[in-house]
């Protein structure tokens, strides 16, 4: 692969050249009707182990500051702005099959809006509220938002696996404008479990939101958000991306970040921050 650190190559390229990256009919047709794509065993325990690991150590660095880059959320611990934080994480952001998935949903004109961790602490009663990610509706050019959640725990029905509405990513409306209320039991939702390893594809225009940590054990995530080019970085890469970093990327990563994009500038610069929940 040339997604990377000083590699070259083009995105088209590296698609082409990876095994097993396309889509089958079948995932295809999920993606379509569901808005939600499962990836049974995708993590390799290697990658699992070193992704966990360093999550872990971050955790222990950062303290308090963990997730100052972005917002904080009710009894949950959060990491952002990822990939200043490790090579590991580049690897993570440019999976050949995750980059299909995302472009199925968006097109081929899509960036890395964010990656982030999310761990919910045990023993806690705080439920996400339905939401749809940074609150965005689909428009005339199609899906703006795309969601890869990394389970790097196992998802049970216990410990705060995501919750979501089937086929919620066409309704062309937002939950808080549909429901009377967004926290409570939808009559449709179903529960996303797996081991860990497993990956999750959502449209993220898609009903969802986590439940609540009953188990006695943290359960932990890693979140990465795609958008597509016209529209606001999460966090804005280029101005939370130190200098060392990003002078190690190679283009296509740079390409992927959004870091030479005009574009990407103005609209990050000013638009940056949303949330589908959190203030």
């Amino acid at each position: 692969m040339s997604f990377g650190r000083k590699r070259g190559g083009s995105y088209n390229e590296i698609i082409m050249a990876a095994e097993n990256y396309e889509l089958t009919s079948d995932e295809i047709k999920q993606l379509d009707e569901i808005g939600l794509l499962v990836l049974e065993n995708f993590a390799s325990p290697e990658l699992l182990a070193e992704l966990r690991a360093r999550i872990g150590e971050l955790f222990a660095e950062l303290g308090d500051q963990a997730g100052s880059e972005f917002k904080q959320e009710p009894d949950t611990d959060r990491l952002a702005n990822l990939v200043n934080y490790g090579e590991v994480f580049e690897r993570a952001i440019a999976q050949p099959k995750l980059l299909a998935a995302v472009e199925h949903v968006l097109g081929s004109e899509f960036k890395l809006s964010s990656l982030n961790a999310r761990s919910a602490r045990p023993n806690t009663i705080w439920t996400q509220p339905l939401h749809c990610d940074t609150g965005a509706l689909p428009d005339e050019r199609g899906n703006k938002v795309c969601n890869i959640v990394w389970m790097l725990d196992d998802f049970t029905e216990l410990n705060g696996a995501t919750r979501y509405v089937p086929g919620t990513h066409k309704a062309g409306k937002l939950p808080q404008d549909a429901l009377a209320d967004v926290s409570a039991p939808h009559p449709e939702e179903k529960l996303l479990t797996g081991k860990a390893g497993t990956l999750a594809v959502f449209n993220a225009h898609l009903w969802h939101g986590g439940t609540a940590n009953r188990s006695e054990k943290p359960r932990l995530a890693l979140h990465s958000f795609y958008c597509r080019r016209d529209q606001p970085q999460q966090q804005y890469q280029k101005r939370l991306l130190s200098e060392e970093v990003q002078r190690l990327l190679n283009a296509d990563l740079r390409w992927l970040l959004a870091l030479d994009d005009s574009l990407n500038d103005k609209l990050s610069s000013q638009f940056s921050g949303r949330s589908g929940f959190m203030k």
